[in-house]
């Protein structure tokens, strides 16, 4: 049997090629000619106003992949139209012009009845052209036959699927639909966005509760369950309502009659006012979805159409409703309805879904789900990563912060002029719902973080699984190092000229606390080249307020986003490890690079004294063993370095700087120099932005000897004691013994 091929409308034929006006007309015929697959049947030319504006070149082209009697229905040998517009910014249009051929995926949304559109390219127009050759053109014509035939062009694990098509509409389904759907108490009404340049506009499906009346500019859906049909199944969407009752009678669903009973349950009895109207109504399907024909539902696939009339008056057109003295009534006489309704425009929608947390991970390339965490601090950084956060869907967080926003603080924070005055953790959960919709949620909680005597702050401190800490103050990880009962903690922080991040993490048995980190991390800076001018001041500083405690730092946006980028993508890593980290992240702002900088972590000693507790690291007792390996068999020593910290009672050895050049020294003694040492000590106060200063004296003891302290060194304690009386302060004193270390407290009473 012959086979039966559409004819093209409003073209006239061409007789030869040198009648072709449009250049890539002639180029692709010039191709055509000279590709054995291809041969040229027809050539037909559409004019206006006298000037040729589409050129077509009827081809037959052969495919040796397409395999034999294939499923699909594609032939070895097919009919096409490459419709060759006289725009060249656009497509050649490829029309299947075989009157049986298949409805696939990948094929454009076209009138019914009319030749199949093959969608050949899935990058934008621009794309294509800018590599596109006639040549290629017509391998890629071959290739979409070829895996059509084979069923390779589209994932195979696919719900009910139409045709590609370019609409200006979209509907915007909850993140949680399905949940909604079950909760009587509610009703779902139609909110129309604001129209789009092109015309089009987006709508959002909103549950309400069943009692509320809608809002202004909202309408309800039509809503329709169809019966399940089998994954894969591929149709032409229609162009009018009547063409979609149509599909849905094939389908055992009457439009009509449901149509009818929506909009008169709409009306009620008492009937509704014409002024209520919206001018669209939306019609959403849920079809069932099964992977074989007869088996249980494994999904809901949805498609929607847009009718860009008011449901009220589409209710008259078939009949459902009269419209009496400007309201619209039940029309319950008119039993045979019109048909002019059938020729009513539609439109097909995107059908969209607000993202939950999963789509966000999926988007996002995150694997993780997150942690039920607490984030202490929503400033520049702790907002910032929260929001990094939040639109990955990674973890959910309570937020505590004492602070509210300030107009200097939208100059880098994530809240707007609205939020002035408002706290800064109902900003950020205010802005993390308006991205997440309520698929997650930050709670906040408007405390001072350092108050433990607050119930709630240490209920959430204790109940979670990580805490991270972007506080930027030094009071917080201090104080909370000291309660056991408290979760694994992290702090972040930028540096005050922006140029560094740092990260500390303790480890996930809290054996290394947020408190010896910082002293390791201060000695890192002290000892290391790159620690140099890494705590400098900013450049320039402003009043923010008429405190003289109001003075902020200048400090561009751009840097707090780049360093708060780095950090909320390198907290789950730290996160998801159990050992503890210091790592530090140093920018240069003039070239964009990026040194990173890993401090090894060790073990922290604690011995009490007295009223304080004095906290030393294993890494600085090696490295105080290793001068007095280096000294023996004369003793040797010099000052500590390190600081006091009266808030938690607690003073932190952070290094031993070696003996002065001036020193003596001999096997039963030593007199410490002071050659280089006020500049060594100021060095390591200015590196540490003041923190770190002389607290003390360390001095070893010659092989064989423990470090119990002699005459001598009780006498040195004394000494030490009243010159740091004068600051009132404690001194301490340090002896590094053969096998042990002691340390010694004085204190001027």
């Amino acid at each position: 049997m012959a086979e039966a091929y559409h004819e093209l409308a409003n073209v006239s034929e061409v007789p030869d090629a040198e009648a072709l006006t449009i250049p890539r007309a002639k180029a692709l015929l010039d191709a055509v000619t000279r590709q054995r697959d291809y041969a040229v049947v027809q050539l037909l030319q559409h004019s206006s106003g006298g000037a040729p504006t589409l050129e077509c070149l009827i081809v037959e082209v052969e495919c040796d992949g397409v395999p034999p009697k294939n499923t699909y229905g594609i032939n070895y040998r097919e009919r096409f139209a490459l419709c060759v517009p006289d725009n060249s910014k656009q497509l050649i249009e490829v029309l299947a012009l075989r009157k049986d051929f298949p409805i696939l995926m990948h094929q454009n949304q076209g009138v019914p009845e009319a030749p199949a559109s093959l969608c050949l390219y899935f990058e934008p127009v621009a794309t294509v052209m800018r590599t596109w050759t006639p040549q290629s053109f017509l391998r890629r014509i071959q290739w979409w036959l070829e895996k059509s035939a084979k069923g390779e062009l589209h994932p195979a694990d696919q719900p009910v699927e139409h045709l590609f098509f370019a609409t200006k509409y979209e509907l915007v389904l909850p993140w949680n639909l399905a949940e909604l759907q079950k909760n009587q108490a509610h009703r779902f009404v139609i909110a129309r966005g604001p129209e789009r340049s092109d015309t089009g506009f987006t709508c959002f499906l909103e549950a309400i509760p069943k009692e509320s009346a809608p809002k202004t500019g909202t309408a309800a859906p039509i809503e329709l369950v169809l019966p399940p049909v089998v994954h894969g199944f591929v149709e032409r969407d229609p162009a009018t309502l009547g063409q979609l009752a149509d599909i849905l009678s094939r389908r055992g669903t009457d439009l009509v009659s449901a149509l009818r009973t929506a909009l008169q349950e709409r009306v009620g009895d008492a009937g509704i006012a014409a002024a209520a109207e919206d001018k669209f109504t939306v019609i959403l399907l849920h079809i069932p979805v099964c992977r074989t024909e007869g088996a249980d539902p494994v999904g809901i696939s949805r498609r929607a159409f847009v009718v860009l009339t008011g449901a009220l008056e589409l209710g008259v057109a078939i009949g459902a409703l009269l419209l009496h003295e400007k309201r619209y009534f039940k029309d319950v006489m008119n039993v045979q309805p019109a048909t002019q309704w059938r020729s009513q425009d539609i439109f097909p929608m995107d059908v969209l879904s607000r993202n939950d947390a999963a789509a966000a991970r999926k988007q996002s390339g995150i694997a993780d789900e997150g942690p039920d965490g607490v984030l202490i601090g929503a400033g520049s950084l702790g907002s910032a990563m929260l929001n990094l956060w939040g639109r990955g869907g990674w973890g959910r967080w309570t937020v505590i912060d004492k602070d509210h926003i300030k107009p200097h603080n939208l100059s880098r924070h994530t809240a707007y002029t609205q939020h002035i005055g408002e706290s800064k953790t109902t900003v950020v959960a205010e802005l993390h719902a308006a991205a997440m919709h309520g698929a997650t949620e930050v709670t906040p909680l408007n405390a001072d973080a350092s108050d433990f005597t607050q119930e709630a702050v240490t209920n959430a401190l204790t109940a979670t699984k990580l805490v991270v800490d972007a506080s930027t103050t030094i009071e917080y990880p201090r104080a909370a190092s000291a309660v056991d009962a408290f979760a694994r903690h992290l702090s972040v922080f930028i540096t005050p000229n922006g140029n560094a991040a740092v990260l500390l993490a303790e480890d996930a048995k809290r054996l290394v606390r947020l408190r010896t980190l910082e002293a390791q991390y201060y000695r890192a800076l002290i000892q290391n080249n790159w620690g140099q001018d890494h705590l400098a001041g900013n450049a320039s500083s402003f009043w923010s307020g008429a405190s003289c405690r109001d003075i902020s730092m200048a400090m561009p946006y751009s840097r707090i986003m780049g360093q708060a980028s780095t950090l909320a993508e390198q907290i789950p890593i730290a996160a998801a490890r159990e050992d503890a980290i210091i790592r530090v992240w140093q920018r240069d702002p003039m070239r964009g690079a990026v040194e990173v900088h890993d401090v090894p972590v060790v073990s922290e000693l604690r011995m009490t004294l007295g009223e304080f507790d004095l906290f030393i690291d294993t890494g600085a007792e090696r490295q105080l063993r290793d001068m007095r390996t280096k000294g023996v068999p004369n003793e040797t020593g010099g000052v500590l370095l390190g600081y006091y910290d009266f808030n938690i009672g607690a003073a932190m050895v952070v290094a031993g700087l070696p003996a002065p050049p001036d020193s003596k020294t001999s096997p039963g003694s030593f007199e410490r120099g002071i050659a280089g040492l006020a500049e060594a000590v100021n060095e390591a106060s200015k590196r540490t932005a003041g923190i770190v200063g002389y607290i003390g004296e360390w001095h070893s003891h010659p092989p064989g000897h423990s470090a119990s302290p002699s005459r001598d060194d009780l006498i040195q304690l004394v000494h030490l004691a009243l010159g740091m009386a004068d600051d009132g302060l404690p001194g301490v004193q340090l002896i590094v013994g053969e096998h042990d270390l002691q340390v010694l407290q004085g204190t001027v009473k």
